[in-house]
């Protein structure tokens, strides 16, 4: 009797009265990017390149509102600026997936190098975008060649060497302004030789490949705890507990964010073995593995790649440089591209190379088809702007011309892939942000303002 008292009187007292709900901000530098002026547009009789894998001659595309309407032949339309394209093809607009514009601006000053924080072998807390200097004349100059849309990332010094951010490539006084509105943030990542060789030269770990392996192991352990914690805190303040919240580690907020799937992985790493052995700590730790970047050696693995489902940004002829470039074939983006599901990206890593992203697509479509691939520009073409756009994860909003997704575009002069081309118009939702025979549309920066 007495029991069942006591019983009855627990079951009458109050449950603690909870604190306020602790929640992490998620996007506390939001995008503050505005459409500029847009043009309802229709070009006609041009060679199109979609981005899917199709070519169409003589083709007309109408773009209203700043999305695409309709691609086909021998469109009408009404109450938009009608544009004779004969004789020029259209692509959509250029993505590359590793840039270091506004981290590394010109001019190359010490000031304005802050595109690596080499003080520790993880620093997932820094956000590239915090280094992003608008001004930066490379903004302009990637216009010139055709760039609607970039990925800055921090450099590859670290284990971890922070957040990327992807831009809209407009002109801008702020890095808000170019935000992408909803695109994922990324994770830099960096296998192999610059990691060991900056720590190691300074007595510390990692010094050595397996060091390397251990950093990223023990990382990724401590942010599967901190995930734990976080979720445990979630469920018992859910149930109506007055739970404790975990104390907040900006790193570790980076690296939860991975193992959500909310932060996609770009990972500096040139070798088939390291590439192998990160797809392996991603199954361990359950995150994907994300895309590679530079990956001389993908073309080893190209199959293992595929299968994963990762994206491998490269180089068409950039090898030799170091021991972990030196295995290198100029067929590897061809060799990537021919596997079934596989996503080959051509990326820059340049503030000059980024300005003819188009001709170094051209280049692999040359010597791939000069050893016996049978690749067409259709092929080409999606190189630098469908699969760039999986690999950032815009590829429903941008990367290629399809009826509602973003009017991103390039009129060129020519084939895009000779050496002749030239980007006469550049489209961004719409806007025109270049136009190669108007000074209007050819924004200089502020910087460069008075300079002679």
């Amino acid at each position: 009797m007495i029991a069942a008292v006591s019983l009855s009187l627990t079951a009458c007292i109050p449950n603690e009265k909870q604190d306020e709900k602790v929640t992490i901000n998620k996007n506390p530098f939001p995008s503050t990017y505005k459409i500029l002026p847009q043009q309802n547009t229709l070009f006609t009789q041009a060679t199109v390149l979609t981005g899917t894998g199709e070519r169409i001659d003589n083709a007309d595309v109408l773009f209203v509102d700043g999305k695409i309407k309709q691609v086909g032949v021998g469109l009408n339309a009404t109450n938009v600026e009608v544009i004779d394209a004969q004789g020029k093809w259209i692509t959509p607009g250029i993505i590359d997936v590793h840039s270091h514009l506004g981290v590394y601006p010109s001019p190359s000053v010490e000031s304005h190098s802050d595109g690596n924080e080499m003080s520790s072998p993880n620093t997932s807390e820094v956000w590239a975008e915090h280094s992003v200097w608008p001004q930066d004349p490379g903004f302009q100059a990637a216009r010139a060649g055709g760039i609607t849309t970039l990925q800055i990332l921090p450099g590859s010094a670290n284990l971890f060497g922070g957040r990327g951010v992807t831009l809209k490539n407009v002109p801008s006084h702020t890095m808000q302004a170019m935000k992408f509105t909803d695109a994922p943030y990324g994770l830099k990542m960096a296998c192999g030789e610059n990691p060991k060789r900056v720590y190691g030269s300074r007595k510390q770990m990692p010094s050595t490949r397996m060091g390397n392996v251990a950093g990223y192991r023990a990382a990724w352990a401590e942010a599967a705890e901190y995930k734990r914690a976080w979720n445990k805190y979630d469920t018992d303040y859910a149930a109506g507990k007055n739970p404790q919240a975990p104390v907040r580690d900006l790193e570790l907020d980076t690296l939860m964010g991975v193992l959500d799937g909310e932060v996609l992985v770009h990972n500096h790493c040139y070798k088939a073995e390291e590439m192998a052995v990160m797809i392996d700590i991603g199954k361990e730790f359950s995150y994907h593995s994300g895309t590679f970047h530079h990956a001389i050696e993908a073309y080893k693995i190209a199959d293992k790649l595929a299968a994963n489902g990762n994206c491998v940004a490269m180089w068409p002829d950039w090898w030799g440089f170091k021991m972990e470039a030196y295995d290198m074939v100029e067929e590897n983006v061809a060799i990537v591209d021919s596997v079934k599901n596989s996503c080959a990206i051509v990326h820059s890593d340049s503030d000059t190379t980024i300005q003819r992203l188009n001709q170094e697509a051209g280049k692999v479509l040359y010597r791939a088809n000069e050893n016996g691939f049978e690749l067409k520009e259709e092929d080409a073409i999606k190189w630098i702007t469908a699969n760039a756009a999986k690999s950032l994860g815009i590829d429903d909003k941008t990367g290629s011309l399809q009826v509602g997704k973003n009017a991103d575009l390039v009129l060129w002069n020519t084939n895009p892939f000779s050496v002749y081309a030239q980007a006469e118009q550049v489209f961004v939702d719409g806007a025109k942000v270049y136009d190669r025979f108007d000074e209007k549309y050819q924004a200089k920066s502020d910087f460069l303002l008075g300079q002679k």
